[in-house]
């Protein structure tokens, strides 16, 4: 049983890098494609970097299928017409199947702009608390910063945390190989959120 659960932890961790990657790599194409506006809504984004996800041939390498807007099924909803319009919904979703293994792995976006609050605030409520809730589980934060400077930014999204007095769960620059602007938040009962930044200010809102 022991070996059964270390095997599993391995394949998630090494499916989560893989994941990783192909979320890196999209956003590098983009970039260098420039077909991201700077006035598009975060779902807007979310199916350009899709879209450059699924043209990378890693992920037919390693059996990665993908998909936005996914249902999140709930136990504590009760199955009534209509109930599938109150189910959450996670912006992007990654599945793996190998043997006898099958594992999901969730990425949520938010916009955000360095002057404006009122992203910030939605970042903290409707991303960060949603996995500290359970709402989301499996996955990670996508900020798409679009105005502004990104590490100013940061700091502002820390600022409100810190006026709801949760200074242990500020968003802390980490180590990543893949990705410079990666960042990662802890909160209670050990969890643990990952942050990924996309600086997109670059690009022409035209």
């Amino acid at each position: 049983m022991g070996l059964s659960k270390v095997i599993v932890a391995s394949f998630k961790r090494g499916f989560e890098e893989k994941c990783f990657q192909l979320i890196t790599e999209s956003y590098v194409s983009a970039m260098e494609t420039k077909v991201i506006k700077l006035n598009w809504d975060e779902n807007d984004i979310t199916s350009e970097l899709h879209e450059h996800i699924k043209e990378n041939p890693l992920r037919l390498k390693w059996s990665i299928v993908t998909n936005v807007e996914q249902h999140l099924p709930k136990d504590d909803i009760e199955k009534e017409k209509g109930f599938s319009a109150k189910l959450p919904r996670i912006d992007l979703r990654l599945v793996t199947i190998n043997s006898s293994l099958e594992y999901e792995y969730h990425m949520e976006a938010k916009n955000l702009k360095e002057k404006d609050s009122g992203l910030k605030r939605r970042y903290i409520d409707t991303g960060i608390n949603s996995f500290v809730s359970k709402k989301y589980e499996n996955g990670c934060l996508l900020g798409y910063v679009l105005e502004g400077d990104l590490d100013k930014t940061v700091n502002g999204v820390n600022k409100l945390l810190k006026k709801d007095e949760r200074e242990p769960e500020f968003l802390k620059h980490k180590s990543f190989l893949l990705h410079d602007k990666y960042y990662e938040s802890k909160h209670p009962e050990d969890m643990v959120i990952r942050h990924f930044m996309f600086d997109f200010t670059s690009l022409n809102s035209a």
